[in-house]
């Protein structure tokens, strides 16, 4: 992982799972940014996923991490985010290809099931993955062209 990185974290509670990836990207000299619970703030998990998907949108950070009960919550949200692609993983296989394939920028991680060893894992696999297998390129592209197309207004089928 390049020690320059910038990373969003954020949760919509406590937990060892969130507040362990922040400490762990810390450690490894990631320039972490805590949102959320992560920070210490009570924060409804829309409103977490909307701070880490803003942050990564923008540029500010350039990969997110967001955490809730089932992950499915803050996936949802961070999805409602012109320029994010989050992606819900439960293993590290998953998270490599939502990197790969899919283009993902922003993680959901689910706190019900998880140990913090296993989110380690999956933060690491899914941070260590860069670049959209050029087979995958113009899948990605569709998808970023179909969200242009929604962003003008409301959909219309």
């Amino acid at each position: 992982m390049p020690p320059t990185r910038r990373v969003a974290v954020g949760s919509d509670t406590r937990h060892d799972i969130a507040d362990g990836v922040a400490a762990y990207l810390e450690d490894r000299g990631v320039a972490v940014i805590r949102c959320g619970a992560v920070s210490g703030d009570a924060t409804p998990w829309p409103e977490a996923a909307e701070q880490v998907a803003r942050l990564v949108a923008q540029g500010a950070a350039d990969a997110g991490v967001v955490c809730c009960w089932t992950g499915t919550g803050v996936s949802i949200a961070a999805n409602k985010v012109p320029g994010v692609r989050a992606a819900l993983c439960a293993d590290e296989e998953t998270a490599r290809a939502a990197r790969r394939w899919n283009g993902a920028n922003v993680l959901a991680l689910g706190l019900v099931h998880g140990t913090p060893d296993l989110a380690l894992r999956i933060v690491d696999a899914f941070l260590d993955t860069d670049g959209v297998d050029p087979d995958e390129a113009p899948n990605v592209e569709r998808v970023t062209a179909m969200e242009r197309r929604y962003r003008s207004g409301p959909a219309t089928f």
